[in-house]
């Protein structure tokens, strides 16, 4: 998990807008250009993971799972360290224990050292979820906007 330091940041300078999905970057998981809603309900950023094993590495607790590249591709393998286990309430009210990841993040000029819940959002339409945690580093969200950082390629046999 190396990163220069120089790009890392906790805020941006200026506001930046931002619609309700944008692509986002987990360089250090390997997945790049996911396709993330943004939500301003939620504290917590999430990644879709499934294959959640949690294993010891030179003393400190990590993770090994699978999530998705990108739309439309097949899953890698990824591992993260491990910062914690959360509980977590959803939309609809329920709790359940969650993994907390620590991983850098980029989303459009900004790149942070971000803290993920791990959690199979297969029935999700969006991978990643990115939350206030994440936002209130600068960006603003126009809700009636997506794709402002960027659109997605278009994928095959996709109109």
């Amino acid at each position: 998990m190396e990163t220069k330091k120089t790009n890392i940041r906790k805020r941006l300078k200026e506001p930046v807008e931002i619609g309700w999905c944008e692509l986002v970057d987990l360089p250090d998981l390997g997945l790049l250009g996911m396709h993330a809603k943004i939500d301003t309900g939620a504290r917590t950023s999430s990644l879709h993971a499934t294959r959640i094993r949690v294993f010891e590495r030179d003393g400190e607790e990590w993770v090994s799972f699978h999530s998705p590249r990108s739309a439309g591709h097949g899953h890698q393998d990824c591992e993260a360290r491990l910062i914690e286990r959360r509980m977590i309430t959803s939309s609809n009210g329920s709790q359940q224990s969650r993994y907390v990841i620590g991983t850098t993040a980029r989303l459009g000029p900004l790149t942070w050292q971000a803290q993920i819940t791990l959690a199979n959002r297969a029935t999700m339409a969006f991978p990643v979820l990115i939350g206030r945690r994440a936002l209130k580093r600068g960006f603003l969200v126009n809700s009636g906007k997506r794709w402002l950082l960027g659109k997605p390629p278009k994928e095959e046999g996709m109109s």
